[in-house]
């Protein structure tokens, strides 16, 4: 991250302002390199019955047998989507993915509030078994299968693994970039009341914290320097609890220079430190 967009990062602060957002994306907008020229695109296909079950595939060439990337978007849980017409993002992800040998996935899922908890790892499982039946027809290899999510996405990749153990079995890896794992914790806010219920009482039952201790998948987490507290304590909340079980430190990347949105909208940019990231964890998890 060159010091004039950190300056600038810095500048717009932590919180998830509508100033902040758009801010962010007027930064890295204008540096994003656009798709490939040999990137193929195959948009829209049908993962399950909700009208929002629909998932894109990005290629290059005539792959055979490549490692599967799937991002799966934030926005909140209410909102947010997989791909913007006369934007970059989310598409960037997938195209990412093609120009590194795999074949890349973008997913958009079922929004809060009228799609509450676990409807995150719901649409998960049926992207999943989705790919794992239909992904070797367009390169893929059904067997090594990554998981990334961002903010809420990365909360759903992390209910996925840890809610349907039995169902995420035999995926290579996950990059779990700012999320929320612990609802026992976490912050209260219109956003999570609109996913996990007005009720407090009532959230324990989504916490992730365990069931990410007890998977077997590689994990790689990140947290950016400029996240909101919340997303800080997480990050510091799954290092004490992996640590305390495992007796080891997990994969937690710090993103110095980066805020909360920074990491994915700068793939596919000059600023390649994330990009650089997550292709070394795929390039180990699916070697």
């Amino acid at each position: 991250m060159t010091p004039e967009i950190r300056a600038k990062l810095e500048a717009l602060g932590p919180n998830l302002t509508p100033d902040m957002i758009g801010g962010t994306q007027q930064i890295f907008v204008p540096r994003n390199k656009g798709l490939h020229a040999n990137t193929k695109i195959v948009r829209d296909i049908s993962y399950g019955p909700h009208d929002r079950n629909r998932l894109d595939i990005f290629t290059q060439g005539s792959p055979q047998g490549a490692p599967v990337f799937v991002f799966v978007h934030g926005g909140g849980f209410v909102m947010g989507d997989k791909h913007t017409e006369g934007s970059p993002f989310y598409s960037n992800m997938g195209d990412f993915a093609a120009r590194h040998g795999m074949v890349g996935v973008t997913i958009t899922y079922r929004l809060a509030p009228d799609n509450k908890f676990p409807s995150g790892p719901d649409d998960l499982t049926a992207a999943i078994e989705w790919l794992r039946a239909n992904v070797a027809e367009h390169g893929g290899d059904p067997a090594r299968i990554v998981l990334s999510g961002q903010s809420a996405g990365a909360t759903h990749v992390a209910g996925y693994l840890a809610h349907r153990r039995d169902h995420a079995r035999g995926i290579a890896g996950a990059v779990l970039m700012s999320g929320i794992y612990d609802t026992t914790t976490c912050e209260p806010n219109q956003f999570a009341e609109a996913y996990y219920g007005e009720d407090r009482k009532g959230w324990g039952p989504a916490s992730c914290m365990a069931g990410l201790l007890a998977t077997e998948v590689p994990l790689q987490f990140s947290v950016a320097e400029f996240d909101p507290d919340d997303f800080q304590r997480q990050a510091a909340q799954v290092v004490t609890q992996w640590t305390e079980t495992k007796g080891r430190l997990p994969e937690m990347q710090y993103l110095s220079g980066h805020n909360h949105l920074s990491p994915a909208l700068s793939i596919g940019s000059d600023q390649q430190e994330t990009e650089r990231m997550i292709a070394g964890f795929v390039g180990r998890v699916t070697s």
